[in-house]
């Protein structure tokens, strides 16, 4: 039987993307939608749906460390309060470097 602090561990990641855009990942999800800032890796199916995934060989899939279910928590040291319009101007005013924090549980 898992403990109460095994149900609710959970990891913050650090993770550096170098180079410029196209970072790789798009976000699904938001405060706007009464959902978390999520990346996944399913295909987009609506055209108004808030779509999210990790592009195959761009840079969020190289540097290895994100994963599908991951929750964007923080972009370059800029906590998020979980608005998916906040994240989109913060990841697009990084020029060269993109510092995200995510949570995984």
């Amino acid at each position: 039987m898992e403990t109460v602090e095994q149900l609710v561990s959970f990891n913050h990641i650090p993770v550096q993307l170098n180079g410029g855009t196209p970072w790789g990942f798009t976000l699904k999800g938001g405060l706007e939608h009464g959902e978390p800032l999520i990346i996944t890796k399913e295909p987009a199916c609506y055209v108004n749906a808030v779509e999210a995934k990790i592009e195959e060989g761009g840079k969020a899939e190289q540097c290895k460390k994100l994963r599908v279910g991951d929750e964007l928590v923080n972009i370059n040291g800029s906590a998020l309060y979980g608005s998916r319009q906040e994240a989109l101007i913060l990841i697009k005013g990084s020029y060269r470097i993109l510092k995200i924090t995510v949570c995984r549980t």
